[in-house]
């Protein structure tokens, strides 16, 4: 292994982890793969068998021991009532039984799997229906196997929970940005390695993502403030509201009678990310680690077990009082250390290059960085408060990625130099700076087989070393890439059904996105009005400079100028229209052309767009 192991990992003939995650086992899936219903796998459990056997030299020990942990599938007794089905996603879901059925939280990602593990409860508790749908927060491994188990046609007087704010986050994230999160979720997730001892044995969060349909079916209760309690299916339920942890809006809550307390994701085994290698806006540690301290306080002593949305649970009401402790001094001292430390004169990659934890926390197992490493959080902290820019002015204009590879290749001495400095650097086991400089090769010569060959074999060798899931499968995926190319499109979750949830000024928005600015800025002012007619609203968009904007207005206001097109319709026509369905049925006034011309400026994301070469 080419990187070393570093000082104070927790002893490894502790087992308390292995023995909770197999607490409560049922039954399990076999075999554990599920299919679409056009016979595609989705989603295959089986494939981490492997892990099973001793730690190869192709893997972090520690790494590999969560791993291992993840992998673990089934359906598992948390405490009488409450149970859990994992390894059957990257995220769990959680079932609640109740008077008359079951409460379902977090239904995993896709439809196939939710439904599958559905199945799996039902096959040794009983067909109950379900009474209940729980959304702990707005990521989509928590909602978009919704309809897995609530189908349209028993979804009529079911209550879906969710804390306020839910929809507006949950489809705006898998839509403005969408495509590019996708495909750099390929990465994060090592979606396209193979399952192999030296390819992806996981994501220090759970394995990897279901590749199925995303579906979701919109909340009917809010979940509004702290304290709030909701009973369904006669069971009590006591909210704390936890908005800007480690989702935009994000609660934990409390089954009084079950003495069960679920926390969501803002406590799992693992270091989360302050800003995950996806992209996402900056979370908040202060905030997340002044929830957590809430927790302790607000919940008191009501629970003996407290489980989450990745992971295993915590049994013993002193044990969780300690997690909860540790984790909130984690997000604690890595944000004020930070901030320490940027106020001192240190950059981003200087204090990720100083701050370490404590020993009492760096040796203690759900505080490593499986997920979000300590590296990659100190950077988000700098840029939550700083921003890209680290005030230094050689670094406010430097010219974009191809240009400075070539320039730095130059100065180099040409290619060969280059490639030769880098294998240099490598032989002597600095992997990071030879990955710079061929980095830099490649970009400024991407046709150059060799560079990208031993670009590749470094990725591999820091994949191989790293204790940071994530962080492996970029590396390997890299190298994947560096080798076969980009491969297929990502996965998309801006679909259909999650596109639909959408409010109308948000659909508008998904659209402005998506203009060619400098085409549409030849065009002069193009203004159509939509009149929806099921939300009696007239939503006014203008095309000018390039930039689409709107405004939502009463239905009797006629605003100037005068529209050029003015379509009276319904929200689903609406749907449909930018769904590329045409103009059927819809009442239209004024010149149909424009909606033509608007539509020419609309462009297609890139979803298989290159990231380790030009």
């Amino acid at each position: 292994m080419d990187v070393p192991l570093p000082d104070g990992l927790p002893p490894f003939e502790d087992r308390t982890d292995f023995e909770n995650a197999d607490r409560g086992f049922v039954a399990t899936l076999a075999p554990g793969v599920v299919t679409a219903e056009d016979g595609r796998v989705v989603w295959d459990g089986d494939a981490y068998a492997f892990l099973d056997g001793d730690c190869p030299g192709t893997a972090h020990p520690s790494l590999w021991r969560q791993s291992q942990l993840c992998a673990r599938q089934g359906l598992y007794e948390v405490t009488e009532g409450v149970y859990q089905v994992r390894g059957l996603d990257l995220a769990n879901m959680t079932l609640i039984e109740g008077h008359d059925g079951v409460i379902v939280v977090d239904p995993l990602i896709s439809a196939e799997c939710a439904a599958a593990a559905l199945a799996l409860y039902r096959g040794h508790r009983g067909e109950r229906p379900v009474t209940g749908l729980l959304y702990t927060h707005s990521h989509v491994d928590h909602f978009g196997g919704a309809r897995g188990v609530l189908p349209r046609e028993e979804e009529a007087g079911v209550p879906v929970l969710a804390p306020a704010g839910f929809l507006e986050h949950a489809v705006s994230e898998n839509v403005f940005a969408g495509p590019a999160m996708a495909r750099r979720a390929g990465f994060v997730y090592g979606a396209q390695l193979p399952k192999a001892p030296d390819g992806q044995i996981g994501t220090g969060l759970g394995t990897t993502l279901s590749t199925g349909t995303v579906t979701l079916v919109p909340p009917t209760v809010d979940i509004t403030h702290t304290g709030q309690t909701e009973t369904v299916d006669g069971v009590r339920i006591l909210f704390q509201l936890t908005p800007g942890t480690e989702a935009p809006v994000e609660m934990n809550f409390l089954f009084p009678e079950r003495r069960a307390l679920c926390l969501a994701e803002n406590l799992t085994h693992t270091l989360h990310n302050v800003l995950t290698l996806r992209g996402a806006p900056v979370r908040d540690a202060r905030v997340w680690s002044r929830y957590l301290d809430e927790a302790i306080d607000f919940f008191g002593d009501g629970y003996d077990v407290a489980f989450a949305s990745h992971h295993w649970p915590t049994w013993g009401h002193e044990n969780v009082v300690r997690l909860l402790a540790e984790q909130r001094d984690l997000y604690a001292y890595l944000h004020d250390q930070t901030l320490r430390l940027l106020n001192s004169g240190l950059t981003g990659p200087e204090i990720a290059e100083e701050l370490r934890l404590p020993p009492a926390l760096e040796g203690a197992w759900h505080a490593r960085g499986y997920y979000g490493s300590l590296n990659h959080n100190v950077k988000a902290v700098y840029q939550r408060y700083m921003g890209w820019y680290d005030g230094n002015p050689a670094h406010l204009w430097e010219h974009p990625p191809v240009e400075l590879a070539r320039r730095y290749v130059e100065v180099a001495g040409g290619p060969e130099a280059t490639l030769a400095a880098a294998r240099r650097y490598a032989d002597t086991g600095d992997l990071r700076f030879a990955a710079t400089l061929l980095n830099h090769l490649v970009f400024a010569h991407p046709d150059d087989e060799e560079a990208k060959e031993a670009l590749a074999g470094v990725y591999e060798r820091l994949g191989h070393g790293a204790e940071n899931g994530p962080w492996r499968n970029v590396y390997l995926t890299g190298a994947r890439e560096l080798r076969t190319g980009p491969g297929g499109p990502a996965v998309a979750t801006d679909t259909a059904e999650t596109t639909s949830a959408l409010a109308v000024g948000m659909l508008l928005d998904s659209l402005a996105v998506r203009i060619d600015g400098p085409r549409a800025a030849r065009e002069p002012q193009l203004i159509i009005d939509l009149v929806v007619i099921d939300e009696q609203r007239r939503h006014r968009i203008n095309l000018e400079h390039g930039a689409l904007t709107h405004r939502s207005l009463p239905l009797h206001r006629t605003p100037r100028p005068h529209a050029g097109l003015t379509l009276t319709l319904t929200r689903p026509e609406l749907l449909g229209l930018l769904a590329g369905k045409g103009l059927a049925g819809i009442e239209t006034e004024g010149d149909r052309g424009l909606l033509k011309r608007l539509f020419s400026y609309v462009t297609a994301p890139d979803r298989a767009f290159a990231i380790v070469t030009p």
